[in-house]
């Protein structure tokens, strides 16, 4: 019985190994897909007039490699073919994000000394009651 299962499950799992349907994705496919991926942000990037540090600062997760060739090659494209970049109609996230850090920077200052000053209280009160 044991002989008979193992006959039947060993060429089941090797079956199952190479099977692409499991969703699994092997680390060949997950870097070639991140190198596509930065390619097309690189090519979006250049594209959109946009210089290739403004590039890498908007997509810091990309890899630099793969954006620079995109943007790159969307470069040789469109010297060839003289295209005009497309300006964006949208507005970069980080600039705003960082803006926003500068406001709130002395709230936060404020916030963080007052926090001190209760603790500082709390512990004279505890301090004198022993």
């Amino acid at each position: 019985m044991r002989r008979a299962l193992l006959v039947f499950i060993t060429p089941v799992c090797f079956w199952l190994a190479g099977c692409d349907m499991l969703g699994i994705e092997g680390a060949t496919v997950v870097a070639e897909r991140k190198a596509a991926e930065g390619k097309a942000v690189g090519a979006a990037c250049r594209h959109a007039g946009r210089a290739i540090e403004d590039c890498y600062t908007l997509n810091k997760k990309a890899d630099k490699a793969a954006i620079y060739a995109g943007w790159r090659e969307m470069d040789d494209y469109m010297r060839e073919n003289k295209l005009e970049p497309v300006p964006p109609q949208l507005k970069a996230e980080a600039p705003k994000a960082k803006a926003a850090e500068s406001e709130d920077e002395p709230e936060k200052a404020a916030k963080a000394e007052g926090e001190t000053k209760g603790k500082e209280a709390r512990v004279k009160k505890v301090a004198s009651a022993h």
